[in-house]
């Protein structure tokens, strides 16, 4: 009797310590829970056959859309700063992450450790290129270091143009055809050599990329980032981008933490492209182009500067819009733009922000007020 009575007097301790969470972990540990319950009921319905062949086919794309978002919003909501250029990173990351399936198909036959191995090499390339770019950019501040990171996505495409890749037994085959006269042909592959990129026709793919791994990229992309923000290294960041001679008053490094999350940045976006690259049998530079970059700045701005649930439903929600307006037909695009106007109004009217905590009172006030 005494054990029990000693057991029932523990469990309000246990319950107090649970209760004792932070808000924040709390709020951490929802997100991963609603993303997996979502991704749970989409897999089933996909598995049962209830979900539409246009649907079904934009799963992994909107995946890498919540991963670019998410990604973007550690640059411009953490760390304060405008980027125009994250398109450039998932190129890189989509054709290194390419050009590694690619030619490792005989050494790994099964496509699920193969994409493994491509999203990691779009991971580092990416990374890379994040570090190559924000040494000399960061130094920039506002608009100049938006024109910069928007000229930096433009070269990567046009330097993409320029690239022929090929793959055989003595391994791969590179040419930068700047002067326009070369072709696959110029490689000199053997008989049994594949050409993986070939200049503006860009590069063919054997498709690998599943929802699953959709689903686990963003995890991963959600555990470093949310970490990151409560970490001691995300709350310099945060100081930086609210007051950045402050921050350098008390010695803190400021191209060092801004450097740390561009590049984060950069390799999660770079991991994004190279699943986004496998999901299609054919892929063009031009898909990351700088309307790419434009948008997925709009699920940030959608969303909430700083706000990671934002991001993920504002870009699943726009990227889903287009396909569920197609019956609009030639007018879809202009549903779609009214649609984001009138979204941006209602996020941004102080007064439609606050009417659901009216509601909310209103409703305890008339159950107050019905108690006799």
């Amino acid at each position: 009797m005494k054990q029990r009575q000693n057991q029932n007097a523990q469990a309000p301790t246990l319950l107090q310590r649970l209760g004792g969470i932070k808000k924040t972990t709390r709020t951490d540990f929802l997100t991963y829970i609603g993303v997996t319950v979502v991704f749970l009921v989409m897999f089933v319905l996909q598995g049962q056959g209830q979900l539409s062949n246009s649907l079904s086919g934009q799963l992994v794309p909107i995946c890498c859309y919540i991963v670019m978002a998410v990604s973007l919003n550690l640059v411009v909501g953490v760390s304060g700063e405008l980027s125009l250029g994250h398109a450039g990173f998932m190129s890189v990351g989509a054709f290194t992450g390419v050009i590694a399936a690619q030619s490792l198909q005989e050494a790994i036959p099964a496509g699920g450790p193969r994409l493994l191995v491509a999203i990691l090499v779009g991971v580092i390339f990416a990374a890379l290129a994040g570090v190559i770019v924000g040494v000399p950019v960061l130094r920039l501040r506002g608009d100049y270091l938006a024109i910069v990171t928007l000229a930096f996505g433009e070269i990567i495409k046009e330097l993409i143009n320029c690239l022929i890749v090929g793959w055989d037994e003595n391994g791969l085959h590179i040419i930068f055809n700047i002067s326009g006269t070369q072709s696959v042909n110029n490689l000199g592959l053997s008989e049994n050599g594949i050409a993986i990129i070939k200049g503006a026709q860009g590069a063919t793919i054997t498709r690998i990329s599943t929802f699953l791994a959709g689903y686990l990229l963003i995890m991963v992309t959600l555990i470093v980032v949310l970490n990151l923000m409560r970490s001691r290294s995300g709350r310099a960041i945060m100081a930086i981008r609210d007051n950045r001679i402050a921050a350098e008053a008390t010695g803190l490094s400021v191209m060092k933490y801004k450097l740390m999350a561009f590049v984060v940045s950069a390799a999660l976006a770079g991991g994004a492209g190279a699943l986004y690259g496998l999901n299609f049998s054919t892929l063009v530079s031009s898909t990351f182009d700088f309307n790419t970059s434009i948008l997925v700045l709009v699920f940030v701005v959608l969303g909430g500067i700083g706000n990671i649930w934002g991001s993920i439903i504002s870009a699943a929600v726009l990227t889903l819009l287009p396909e569920l307006l197609r019956e609009f037909d030639t007018y879809r695009m202009l549903v779609y733009a009214i649609v984001l106007i009138l979204v941006m109004l209602v996020t941004n009217n102080e007064w439609l922000r606050q009417l659901p905590e009216r509601v909310r009172e209103r409703m305890q006030e008339k159950k107050g007020g019905a108690r006799p």
